[in-house]
């Protein structure tokens, strides 16, 4: 039931009743005014995308503060993150009632991100939390549909890892002082994150068998996925270097500090990067993390197929490991070129026999 009609004050109130029944109203001063305004809630009654007037009023910022609190169930660091996106996302779009913002707008405003000198993984970033915003704002039934798509989306970044020498791995690993050397053995041998590293215990490791099983991150916390937590195999020499602190210090930890105690990334990060300038040939932006790359191109190197790369990588599904080090794999042309070759001789093979006959 939908009407429009005029109030003895002369004022023309148009109203109509959605499809759980709940009445809507508005009051225009012409009866044209309230003839659209009613057309307009009729259209989005049949397209699927009527909104209550209370919630069709709520503007970006307001939701984002709703949100993060829900969000906090999730670890320190991952809503700290979640808080600097939403920062530079308020301040730009915050004003805006959910409703109003359009597709267009959005591309508009990723251009403009870009122009303030923003990094283009970074942008990457903010537009998947702008969607990620908008998607839990559909779902609430705050929007009817979520502006942010791939249409939207600035390209993904795909930068190739730098991968260090094997000279310079243990470059590095002479560098630094000796409680901080598992870093690189850590990292380059294992694949372990700095985080990871930080906190990794003598318990996490079995010596005897070769095999480090992660279990938490700095400062303690779980790891995020239940396949970070997968046991990695070590040869039997690492693992005798890896206790090389725990037997000198009797520390907890297998990174220590020059006390024998258990140090932060931080920490470990600020040697690191003394270290790597020392080292030639590394670019000046080279982290621990790119040690992980190293290992993975030992893996490659070494024949091994996908999901084992994944397994060791300990990466949530093997799309990850391929796009992230795809390109290291050997050049197949040459495999495939022979096989078809294979079949093209069988077939000529055949030919000249049936001929000989």
């Amino acid at each position: 039931m939908a009407s429009v009609k005029q109030r003895p004050d002369g004022v023309w109130r148009a109203r109509y009743r959605d499809e759980s029944g709940r009445e809507y109203s508005a009051h225009r001063k012409t009866k044209r005014e309230a003839q659209a305004w009613l057309d307009e809630r009729t259209a989005e009654l049949v397209g699927g995308t009527h909104l209550e007037p209370a919630k069709a009023r709520v503007t970006l910022g307001e939701w984002a503060e709703t949100w993060l609190r829900g969000y906090e169930r999730h670890r320190a660091s991952t809503v700290r993150q979640a808080r600097v996106h939403i920062r530079v996302i308020t301040e730009d779009l915050g004003h805006r009632p959910l409703k109003s913002v359009r597709p267009s707008e959005v591309q508009q405003w990723v251009v403009q991100l870009s122009g303030r000198g923003y990094s283009p993984s970074y942008v990457y970033a903010l537009h998947r939390r702008l969607s990620q915003l908008f998607s839990d704002a559909q779902h609430d039934g705050l929007v009817a549909k979520n502006p942010c798509s791939r249409r939207t989306s600035p390209a993904a970044p795909k930068q190739r890892p730098y991968v260090a020498t094997t000279e310079q791995v243990w470059a590095l690993h002479d560098a630094l002082p000796e409680n901080f050397r598992p870093v690189v053995l850590l990292g380059a041998f294992a694949g372990l994150r700095v985080a990871e590293i930080a906190a990794l215990r003598v318990e996490d490791v079995d010596f005897m068998r070769g095999i480090i099983t992660p279990a938490i991150q700095y400062p303690g916390d779980d790891l995020k996925t239940e396949m970070s937590k997968t046991a990695i195999p070590i040869p039997q020499d690492l693992a005798v270097m890896l206790n090389a602190n725990p037997a000198t210090w009797g520390s907890s930890t297998i990174v220590v500090g020059a006390f024998g105690r258990p140090v932060a990334p931080y920490t470990i990060e600020t040697a690191f990067k003394a270290a790597r300038d020392s080292v030639e040939g590394l670019p000046e932006g080279f982290r621990i993390h790119d040690l992980r790359h190293y290992f993975a191109s030992l893996l490659i190197a070494a024949g091994l197929d996908i999901k084992t790369v994944q397994a060791r990588l300990r990466h949530a599904s093997a799309k990850t490991t391929l796009d992230t080090y795809g390109h290291m794999w050997p050049d197949r042309d040459e495999s495939s070129r022979a096989a078809v070759t294979a079949a093209l001789n069988e077939r000529t093979s055949d030919g000249r026999e049936a001929a000989a006959r």
